[in-house]
């Protein structure tokens, strides 16, 4: 029987894994390239293969629906598994049609059977017809008409995740910059490190190959590579962080607070990037940083991490019932779990795998863990709310809604605080900031600055 060639079987697995158990693609794909024995072009290709796919999956699946008889949900999950690895190949890589074809065919021969290859070499014939532009042209709905739909099916996001940034960016459905946003969530974005105080330093990842950010002040991005194969970063006195994500921390670290600052939380740390790098922050201050997370395999995950002489501990706990006393910190983050639209570049399967529905019980938990840090922060003190999320729902009405219910609280001005940031960052609320990929390279952070009079 022919082989479809392990970086194909490796993305098939992939993609299995993300459907049956509910995988990320970026942490399911290097075990399957070490399974594989995978490594230069093949590890490359297996991984253009998998994100790829997982990105355009809503672009496919409107070309498949129009090459295939019956409804999509009718066909075997395998199979459909595999019909979107043709069909990224044919319409998205410099992969020959017949090539794409004929592999694709040996995948689903070997992993389902002959009947389904059949099936699959049929439909793939037809999709190899026309060019991705051609197909769009044929299956987008009319931009005029349905505005939300042609975005929808010609940038891969589901109806309701386009309408939703539509209205954090306050633009139009036929808006350019809506576009360049969800074009940006279909671009691959560079690997960037965080250097962390008294670990490392911007210079050492910069000698390994990196280069430095105009941003935040510890970033370096990488062209490419494994991030592990670098000193600093398999030692953990670096590590793989979203630029937003370090901005963040920074704020945090940076925001003014009357008398002493030694005491600082961490409230949803796991899995530890920004609770290793505002440790790191504290140390040269004598400050110490308490991390926090409510599910213990996460609590484990930051206890792994190098804090050097900032840790004060790392607790399982959940922030909504504190295990510390009232007012005990000067300085408290919450980086709220939430729908995570915001790193849709790095998580795409996320856009598949959220609903609507889902904000139902997010925005409930968002505004009791900022309530709760807002008791746990001293008067005087300083709390950080963040998502990675731009939707309004999880950011300026979790902030208004908060705000109204409780007294003794100010929304202050952090825009100060993102000086280096090219504008415009302002979020929805005054003083409030919003990254953006589109604009700042970022991951889609929110932040909103509070303090306890």
């Amino acid at each position: 029987m022919p082989d479809p060639g392990p970086a194909r079987r490796a993305a098939f697995e992939v993609l299995t894994a993300v459907r049956e158990k509910d995988a990320y693609t970026n942490l399911a794909l290097p075990g399957a390239l070490r399974r594989h024995a995978l490594s230069g072009r093949d590890a490359a290709f297996a991984t253009e293969l998998v994100s790829g796919t997982v990105r355009r999956q809503g672009s496919y699946d409107a070309v498949l629906s129009a090459c295939v008889s019956r409804p999509l949900p009718d066909v075997d999950p395998a199979v459909l598994d595999a019909l979107r690895l043709g069909v990224h190949q044919i319409l998205s890589m410099r992969v020959p049609a017949h090539a794409a074809v004929a592999t694709t065919v040996d995948l689903v021969r070997a992993a389902v059977g002959h009947k389904p290859a059949g099936f699959a070499n049929a439909v793939l014939r037809r999709v190899a017809d026309h060019d991705l532009p051609g197909w769009l042209r044929r299956v987008a709905p009319d931009p005029v008409v349905d505005p939300l739909g042609y975005a929808a099916v010609v940038h891969s996001h589901p109806r309701w995740v386009v309408e939703e940034l539509a209205g954090a960016l306050d633009v139009p459905l036929d808006s350019p910059e809506l576009e360049a946003l969800l074009a940006a969530h279909n671009a691959p974005p560079r690997v960037t490190l965080a250097a962390r105080p008294g670990l490392s330093t911007v210079e050492e990842l910069v000698a390994a190959g990196g280069v430095a950010s105009r941003i935040s002040p510890h970033a370096v991005g990488l062209a490419g590579g494994d991030p592990s194969a670098i000193a600093a970063v398999a030692e953990g006195r670096a590590g793989v962080q979203d630029e937003g994500s370090q901005l963040v921390a920074l704020a945090l670290a940076a925001a003014p607070v009357s008398g002493h600052h030694e005491r600082w939380l961490d409230m949803c740390a796991g899995p530890g990037g920004k609770a290793a790098l505002l440790a790191a922050l504290a140390g040269p201050r004598s400050a110490r940083l308490l991390a926090s997370d409510s599910q213990v395999h996460r609590a484990a995950l930051v206890a792994s991490s190098r804090f050097g002489d900032g840790l004060l501990g790392v607790v399982a706990a959940d922030g909504r019932v504190p295990a510390w006393r009232s007012g005990a910190f000067d300085r408290v983050l919450v980086d709220a779990p939430c729908s995570g639209l915001g790193s849709l570049r790095r998580r795409a399967e996320a856009r598949w795998r959220r609903s609507l529905a889902d904000l139902d019980e997010l925005v409930p938990l968002q505004k009791e863990l900022l309530t709760s840090a807002l008791d746990s922060v001293r008067p005087g003190g300083v709390v950080a709310y963040a998502t990675c999320s731009p939707v309004l729902a999880e950011t300026a009405e979790v902030v208004t809604s908060v705000l109204a219910d409780g007294s003794g609280i100010a929304l202050e001005d952090a825009t100060p605080l993102f000086g280096d940031v090219p504008a415009p960052y302002g979020g929805p609320l005054p003083g409030t900031v919003q990254l953006w990929p589109h604009r700042h390279g970022t991951d889609a952070m929110f932040l909103a600055l509070l303090r306890r009079q």
